[in-house]
């Protein structure tokens, strides 16, 4: 009889340990660094923001509303909707299309290697730093629609961004600050260094005769006295291994009276920056056609014609185009295909596929 009843208390307590439930893991705050993952180590250090130092967590929660569609008004859009990977974080749409139908006025811009710029983003400049970019998209009616108000309601309600942001910032608080901190931070990781011209800076693959007479072409300045070793003169624009100068420029897409679009005069008011656009990165550009602010060009081809002969002459015109306005580039058939698998050798396949830039969902 004893033995029953201690059999039965023994029972028992196995049940009740059973069932009770595991206490709950709780998020915990988790600072250590985001170190940016080279490949070829073929960039320049950049300046990153003292500000808003990179971490893990940071990062991931950067990446996870880079992803995240319930930032815009019907739940349909995310950041990513426009910025996609396999084309590097471009839209293969001349005009991307939000929420409510509506187009935007300029191509999405690709997405890499953001650290290397420093005179602000957007085509026209306007926003000075990333993390003001990051948010602007989400409020404007031709993309997004929604408010940050919303926004940060809609995650609030979600444990699964309540935990990140607590592994991201050291508590659940959820704010606009902190947004944007998140996606800068997710986009500063997204870096491109593996192009088979990295390879070839460091020693490691050799060109083919074709790439190598384009790269000369590339990097050879325009002389119209010396037709025969006369360049494309790229690098004028296009410097330094992320194939951009920091600048907006006019590069001679439109006259004065064809004028649709005044670019950085936006957001200057000064006459002098009118059809002011920024120079991107060169780099992946086979992937992200069309090409130019308003994606009128779909082939490098139609790319490299507009500077070889069609540059149209204006107020804002970038000075040193207007010397080759007289004879044009003077590139041939060949010079013009060289040119391109040149180009080529700029796509970078690591970065189009690497899962830490991929939807994390």
């Amino acid at each position: 009889m004893k033995l029953v009843q201690i059999s039965s208390v023994f029972i028992g307590l196995v049940l009740f340990t059973s069932c009770k439930k595991d206490p709950p893991v709780l998020a915990a705050y988790d600072d250590t660094p985001y170190e940016l993952k080279y490949v070829n180590n073929t960039l320049s250090v950049p300046n990153l923001p003292s500000d808003n130092p990179l971490t893990i967590e940071k990062v991931e929660l950067g990446r996870m509303l880079f992803y995240e569609k319930s930032v815009s008004k019907d739940g349909s859009m995310a950041c990513a909707t426009c910025h996609i990977q396999a084309d590097g974080f471009s839209d293969k749409n001349q005009f991307s299309e939000g929420v409510e139908g509506l187009f935007g006025r300029r191509q999405a811009m690709a997405i890499f290697n953001l650290a290397w710029h420093e005179n602000g983003f957007f085509w026209d400049s306007r926003s000075e730093l990333l993390r003001h970019q990051a948010i602007l998209p989400i409020q404007d009616p031709l993309e997004m629609n929604e408010t940050l108000e919303n926004v940060v309601t809609k995650l609030k309600s979600n444990s699964i961004y309540t935990d990140q942001f607590t592994r991201a910032f050291g508590n659940s608080e959820i704010n606009a600050p902190r947004i944007s901190f998140a996606l800068e931070a997710f986009m500063f990781s997204i870096i491109s260094d593996d192009s088979k011209y990295d390879r070839y800076l460091k020693g490691t693959v050799t060109l083919t005769d074709s790439e190598e007479r384009g790269r000369i072409l590339f990097f050879a300045e325009y002389n119209p006295f010396f037709p025969e070793t006369s360049g494309a003169d790229c690098a004028h624009c296009h410097s330094g291994t992320n194939f951009e100068n920091d600048q907006d420029m006019n590069n001679g897409l439109d006259t004065d009276a064809e004028f649709t679009d005044i670019g950085r005069e936006e957001v200057t008011g000064d006459p002098a920056d009118r059809a002011k656009f920024k120079v991107p990165s060169l780099r992946n550009i086979a992937k992200t056609a069309p090409y130019m602010h308003d994606g009128r060009f779909a082939t490098l081809e139609e790319v490299i014609q507009h500077y070889n002969s069609d540059i149209h002459n204006s107020s804002t015109l970038d000075p040193a185009l207007i010397p080759t306005m007289d004879t044009g580039l003077m590139l041939d058939a060949d010079d013009i295909q060289d040119l391109i698998q040149f180009l080529k050798t700029l796509t970078d396949e690591h970065y189009l596929t690497n899962p830490d830039y991929s939807n994390p969902f």
